[in-house]
């Protein structure tokens, strides 16, 4: 790996402390809450240090991995073990889950698919390591390498259809966000303040946007990195840059339709009228979809390195560093409900499980929970 792209890693908090006045500070401390809401643990189950690995829900099942290559089949309701396999390497990549497979990505390039009997499909080589979780969409995996390229697999041997690559910076953030398919279509963030939407069957690009432009007389200055999964609705697409905008654009043509000044490395949520995110600073926002002002914003959880959010009904769901999850009232950001689990860090994004949240910690903590 080009040896600037590993340098990135420290020099993303480096900039998080210029962003916050030349001083890294400590993560601000958890005060007591008035809680109007509790976080109800459904079902926990371990399945071993997972970093930033995610798990995977479908229809019927739900599918989770730890670092060292074990891939599991749980049930939904209760977290019991289906079955377990072996990759037979080292994932760096969560789970992802289509088309009658579930597939696996290592930090070597390797791609591992299994059908949903856990039984091995086949295994292929890509390009470079593999830091998101594989899609799958109308008989075609599409995953995203390190090296900064999509590449679109035969579902049936993995053998390779189509690949989209475009010019990388000198510098980047190591990101960690894949591609977000809908309607067969894939929507993809870039360095450089970069958003594509590449068509799955055949790799052609339908459009391209500038979320953010770099600037800065210098190349630490400059990186401007789209480092998390856009969003949309039926109407708009959202994306968001380190050091750089948030924006939206309508899903046809990619035209803007607003743009404003914010930083953001971990992520959004949009639902209803509403877009919310954790900005660079791990504080949490609401905004008007519309126009891109300003609802609320709830600073409290400053420099806990807060995930993504996720919205369940009246709540907004976040996770920290230290292992907490807390959920924050939708109607005005204010703290509703706190929880810690297994104190791993939470930094993997949720995902939405039978009305509550699945959530997997760095330890392999791997928890459904409901928000009441």
């Amino acid at each position: 790996m080009n040896p600037l792209r590993l340098l990135a890693l420290s020099l993303s908090v480096m900039l998080a402390a210029c962003a916050s006045g030349g001083k890294a500070r400590e993560p601000a401390k958890l005060g007591e809450i008035k809680q109007s809401a509790k976080f109800e643990i459904r079902w926990h189950r371990e399945v071993g240090q997972a970093g930033v690995l995610q798990a995977a829900v479908t229809t019927n099942a739900v599918y989770a991995a730890n670092a060292r290559g074990e891939v599991f089949r749980l049930e939904r309701a209760t977290g019991k073990e289906v079955w377990h396999a072996d990759s037979g390497f080292a994932l760096s990549a969560g789970v992802g889950a289509g088309d009658g497979l579930v597939l696996v990505g290592g930090a070597k390039g390797d791609l591992a698919a299994f059908g949903e009997d856990g039984k091995l499909r086949w295994k292929v080589k890509v390009s470079s390591e593999v830091l998101s979780a594989p899609q799958v969409s109308n008989g075609i995996v599409v995953v995203r390498t390190g090296d900064g390229r999509i590449a679109g697999l035969s579902t049936i041997d993995g053998s390779r259809q189509w690949l989209y690559e475009r010019t990388t910076p000198a510098l980047t953030v190591r990101s960690y966000a894949g591609v977000l398919i809908e309607g067969g279509t894939a929507y993809a963030g870039f360095a450089a303040g970069k958003l594509a939407a590449i068509r799955v069957s055949s790799g052609v690009v339908a459009w391209e946007a500038a979320v953010s432009q770099p600037r800065g007389n210098t190349e630490l200055e400059r990186i401007s990195d789209i480092t998390s999964l856009p969003v949309m609705d039926n109407e708009q697409i959202c994306a968001v840059a380190f050091q750089g905008n948030v924006a939206c654009f309508d899903i046809a043509q990619g035209n803007l339709l607003w743009s404003r000044e914010l930083s953001s490395d971990k992520g959004m949520a949009l639902s209803g009228k509403y877009l919310y995110l954790t900005d660079a600073g791990s504080a949490v926002s609401a905004l008007d979809k519309a126009s891109g002002s300003s609802l609320w914003k709830n600073d409290k959880l400053a420099r806990r390195d807060v995930s993504a959010p996720l919205v369940l009904e009246n709540y907004v769901v976040a996770g920290d560093y230290d292992g907490y999850l807390h959920a924050l009232s939708r109607d005005d950001g204010s703290f509703a409900a706190r929880l810690k689990l297994d104190g791993g860090s939470i930094v993997a994004a949720h995902e939405e499980l039978d009305g509550g949240l699945l959530v997997q910690t760095s330890g392999g903590g791997l928890y459904s929970l409901a928000v009441h």
